[in-house]
């Protein structure tokens, strides 16, 4: 596990064996990591969280309270989970049917926001900067910067790097109203073009 030195881990909070903890990461009461997962630098794990077997986290991941993330499931880094949101990971579980093998992997990509009480169908990817609405069911993969919402979710709009919706105009080009980052929709997938030395 590390030098505890170096990472949080609340008394009342359960790490098992082989786990992987980052640097500056903290993890609060009643939460469970279990066995070889995988949890990177600067990480906030809230209350009552469960991160099942093998679970890889990125860097500065937020985990909001009363969350379960699965195995199968990998987030990388600058990821926010919202409060109760919760992860599949087969498609047709039957208590009395051992499944084990036919976990399905969910990928959710650099920025993405997971709000809360959604649930994220296993199998379907989250794109790098989507956001998900509260309450939402995902039931397919979400292209990068997509706002989705509703059960099923369906995307109604695209989001910034800095959770804002974005506006294009006819040429297919928005601006951040938050930080300035200029965007371009083309051909149905949204790019951030703000040269490098304004970022």
């Amino acid at each position: 596990m590390g030098d505890t030195n170096n990472y949080f881990v609340h008394t009342s909070a359960i790490v098992d064996e082989g786990c992987e903890i980052g640097n500056g990461t903290k993890i609060w009461h009643f939460s469970h990591i279990m066995s070889h997962c995988k949890i990177g630098l600067n990480c906030n794990i809230g209350q009552n969280v469960v991160i099942s077997p093998e679970v890889v986290l990125g860097n500065n991941v937020k985990v909001q309270n009363n969350v379960s993330i699965y195995t199968g499931v990998i987030c990388e880094d600058d990821v926010f989970l919202g409060p109760s949101m919760v992860f599949t990971n087969v498609i047709n579980p039957r208590s009395a049917v051992n499944r084990k093998s036919q976990y399905l992997k969910t990928v959710v990509k650099k920025g993405a926001t997971i709000g809360a009480n959604a649930t994220i169908v296993c199998g379907h990817d989250i794109g790098k900067y989507a956001f998900i609405g509260a309450g939402a069911v995902v039931t397919k993969t979400v292209p990068d910067y997509a706002l989705v919402m509703g059960n099923p979710a369906r995307q109604t709009g695209w989001m910034s790097e800095y959770g804002q919706k974005l506006i294009f105009d006819k040429t297919g080009a928005a601006t951040c109203s938050e930080s300035g980052e200029k965007y371009l929709l083309k051909e149905g997938r949204v790019s951030n073009i703000t040269p490098p030395e304004n970022l």
